[in-house]
């Protein structure tokens, strides 16, 4: 009597436990629509860069509410951060330019080398 297995094999294209963890760390991050908006503008200028003070207009949101989402798309890492002066200016992480482009549905993304 041969014996079939009913079972399908798990392809290596599956998410590994790491995999599922950190992606799942990013759709939380990106759950917020204030900062999908973000994203998408900071991806969208054509300089690569924007100033904090240019985003809160855009998104009729306080300067506080705007640091506040900002800082957090820091800290996950879709989104870096440099300080000259009193302003600071936010561009899209290098190494996830890929994944931000594929978040916004194939928007340009802008990036600064």
């Amino acid at each position: 009597m041969e014996v079939v297995s009913c079972c399908v094999p798990v392809t290596e294209e599956a998410l590994s436990a790491d995999q599922a963890r950190d992606l799942a760390d990013d759709f939380k991050v990106l759950s917020d629509p204030v900062r999908l908006r973000l994203l998408s503008l900071i991806a969208s200028v054509p300089e690569g860069e924007v100033c904090a003070c240019d985003m809160n207009d855009p998104l009729e949101r306080s300067q506080a509410t705007v640091s506040h989402h900002l800082s957090v798309l820091v800290k996950s890492g879709l989104i870096t951060r440099e300080q000259r002066g009193k302003w600071a200016w936010f561009r899209i992480a290098a190494d996830r330019a890929d994944f931000v482009r594929s978040v916004l549905g194939g928007q340009p993304v802008m990036s600064i080398s």
